[in-house]
């Protein structure tokens, strides 16, 4: 079993930053790959950025690329995201998640499918507004 933390979130004006983090336990395989989604009101839960620690390949979600960056720190169990550049569409509750994609989806866009995600954390609101 797993458990999932996530911490950081708040409300932002447009441009602004914020840092989600999320703290892992218990049996992490080290095969799992580890990621952020993301559920607007009214809208199906999203891939944002997922990363497959065995290759230290990232597959990020079309809407993030070059504003958001994923890290991973093994030595104290956790995983952040830093979120610069906010825009209002970023507003979502935001989970992190761990689980074990095939070897075939590991290298494509279907690593951020939500079905290979067995464990889930509660989530953290991001709220992006002037």
């Amino acid at each position: 079993q797993v458990h999932l933390v996530e911490s950081g979130g708040g409300s932002v004006q447009p441009g602004g930053s914020l840092t989600l983090s999320c703290k892992y336990s218990g049996y992490v395989n080290n095969n799992y790959c580890m990621g952020w989604f993301r559920q607007a009101p009214g809208k199906e839960r999203e891939g944002v950025v997922v990363i497959d620690p065995g290759s230290g390949f990232t597959r990020y979600a079309d809407s993030v690329k070059g504003r958001f960056t994923i890290s991973q720190d093994n030595a104290k169990n956790s995983l952040s995201l830093q979120m610069n550049g906010l825009e209002p569409e970023d507003t979502a509750m935001y989970y992190c998640a761990a689980g074990d994609p095939p070897t075939w989806a590991r290298r494509l866009a279907h690593l951020l499918l939500e079905k290979w995600y067995d464990y889930w954390g509660q989530g953290t609101q991001v709220t992006v507004s002037s």
